[in-house]
């Protein structure tokens, strides 16, 4: 199987649980605490993963002055592009409850939260794709952390889009894109990347890491606290752990 064909699959995959937790999250009644509790459970993963699989790589292949700007760059850009979509109604865009607005209380919020939940999920699939470059295999840690946050993520907001009104065909079309598309960008992770010097593949992988944080910062983590409360900490530490057992028993 080519390369790049292998990548457009794992990031299908990773991306499919975005597609799986908007099925739940629309068609079944999953209370908002546990929703909270899985999405702190996956911001522990991510976290993780991020720290030990793509974050430990770059300092490793580029050193820590490409792995420091890679990981600020990244930051940076999420942020400023959250902020824009932001004003446009996107705001709480992974929340379960009823803070995502409607079309009618924000004209145009459909569109900037399809935009949002697309950027963010566009960073992990470049991951993915970038750790296949040099001949590799997968970094299935990473590969499955990001399926793991994936799913509450899903399940989250679509759970906000069914409370804002929007339709079957608007929460589903945007996940299958999303998936779709996550696919794609692992193609271009690993086909575009794979020409470039460690240093630029190491500042890649950083700024993956760099937005996915400040993602989880912004928008995952809010949703986790708002309903788990005090224990939002521990359920985050359970998902760090879990991700970390992973990485030494599964390696890269």
């Amino acid at each position: 199987m080519p390369v790049w064909l292998e990548a457009g699959l794992w990031g299908l995959f990773a991306g499919s649980a975005l597609l799986i937790g908007a099925a739940i999250g629309y068609l079944a009644a999953v209370s908002q605490r546990i929703i909270a509790w899985i999405m702190a459970f996956g911001g522990g993963v991510l976290i993780s993963a991020l720290s030990f699989d793509l974050m430990d790589e770059a300092y490793r292949q580029g050193g820590f002055v490409s792995a420091a700007i890679g990981f600020v760059s990244g930051a940076v850009a999420f942020s400023g592009a959250n902020w824009l979509l932001a004003r446009h109604g996107a705001k709480h865009r992974k929340r379960s409850g009823s803070q995502q607005p409607s079309e009618e209380q924000q004209s145009g919020s459909g569109l900037a939260i399809a935009l949002g939940a697309l950027m963010d999920g566009i960073p992990e699939s470049i991951a993915i794709g970038v750790t296949l470059i040099g001949g590799g295999s997968v970094g299935m840690v990473a590969v499955a952390a990001i399926f793991l946050s994936n799913l509450p993520e899903g399940l989250s907001s679509s759970a906000g889009m069914k409370k804002a009104g929007r339709s079957a065909r608007y929460v589903f079309g945007v996940w299958s894109g999303i998936a779709i598309v996550s696919a794609v960008a692992s193609v271009v992770g690993y086909s575009v990347f794979s020409r470039f010097s460690p240093e630029v593949i190491a500042a890649t992988t950083a700024v993956a890491a760099g937005a996915i944080l400040a993602m989880l910062s912004d928008t995952m983590m809010p949703e986790a606290f708002a309903e788990a409360h005090n224990f939002t900490g521990l359920i985050t530490v359970l998902g760090f752990l879990t991700a970390f057992l992973m990485t030494k028993i599964g390696g890269h």
